[in-house]
């Protein structure tokens, strides 16, 4: 990890400093993720268990994927499965997923890439390592993050971005030594290729042993880091912060982050406006009442969510 570097952090854009009359965002609660098993059987890290989905908005659910070094015939996905009413963003770190839905799309999602799948008034997909990685075996290693639409936007049509791995971001903060990498909306005057309905940014940060990053966040955005490895301390009371663990941003107007002595710290930063609307959900429909959720099982089960291609991985 990670799979998108550079050579040289002096050579890239900086973030601003934030000014002496910016506030940090305080920490008001640390989660660490539980583990489990997700579609055939691959190993996940449930990043927002018991966090409340009013601090989350618009973000509903995120699993990390991994990190795990498959034996050869090990690698599992996910089978044909629906979604309706929020966008779901696959980032790659390590390893490789193939993709296909009833729609017509499908591709590879690898080393560095994003998919991301705005599902909308429905569709159904599947995701699963390749034949070649299966026989093989190997790293597999990622982050999939289910973004909420609001009441307007859950039935519109669905559409995909694959947003390669060269298409990110790089930026450093003002010393250089954290690599930061904007896959979609804005950090300082960093933007990230992601075309986002939903107002939000997305942050993969590396930050070297000791160093320390203070990042501008928009005041009227939620704000979480999430650690993928390493430990660090996050927010002017320095919270310590480790692997698989979730802290919970408020107020102020910037990030403050600093990774311990002996590693590097690497997170995923996570904002958005919220919603504020009512959210039902269950399974792999997100909604805003019961009624529209049993709709959307209805709608399912009579096929009118697609179909299985004939042509079908």
């Amino acid at each position: 990890m990670p799979a998108v570097s550079v050579d040289n952090l002096l050579a890239l854009p900086r973030v601003a400093t934030p000014s002496l009359e910016a506030r940090p965002r305080r920490v008001t609660s640390i989660t660490t993720a539980p583990r489990g098993l997700e579609g055939e059987g691959f190993p996940v890290r449930r990043a927002f268990a018991g966090v409340d989905l009013a601090l989350l908005d618009p973000f509903v659910h995120m699993d990390q994927m991994g990190e795990v070094d498959y034996g050869p015939g090990e690698p599992k996905g996910t089978p044909w499965h629906p979604h309706r009413g929020f966008e779901t963003v696959t980032y790659m770190i390590d390893g490789t997923f193939v993709h296909q839905d009833s729609i017509g799309g499908g591709g590879v999602i690898e080393n560095g890439a994003t998919q991301w799948m705005t599902a909308g008034s429905g569709i159904l997909h599947i995701e699963r390592p390749p034949d070649s990685l299966i026989a093989s075996g190997g790293l597999f290693h990622g982050v999939q993050l289910w973004v909420n639409l609001p009441a307007s936007l859950k039935m519109s049509d669905p559409r995909y971005q694959d947003i390669e791995s060269t298409a990110v971001t790089l930026v450093t903060n003002a010393e250089g030594d954290a690599l930061l990498r904007v896959i979609a909306g804005a950090l300082g005057d960093a933007t990230g290729p992601g075309s986002t309905h939903t107002p939000i940014t997305i942050v993969h940060a590396t930050l070297q042993p000791a160093s320390r990053v203070a990042l501008p966040w928009p005041t009227s955005y939620n704000a979480l880091t999430y650690v993928l490895a390493g430990h660090g301390v996050v927010g002017p009371e320095r919270a310590p912060l480790d692997e698989g663990q979730l802290a919970v941003h408020v107020d102020g107007d910037y990030l403050l982050l600093e990774a311990g002595t002996t590693s590097t710290f690497e997170v995923l930063l996570l904002g958005g406006r919220p919603i504020g609307e009512p959210v039902a959900a269950y399974g792999p429909f997100v909604m805003n009442t019961r009624a529209e959720l049993q709709q959307a099982f209805d709608d399912y089960q009579a096929g009118r969510l697609g179909q299985i291609p004939a042509e079908h991985i």
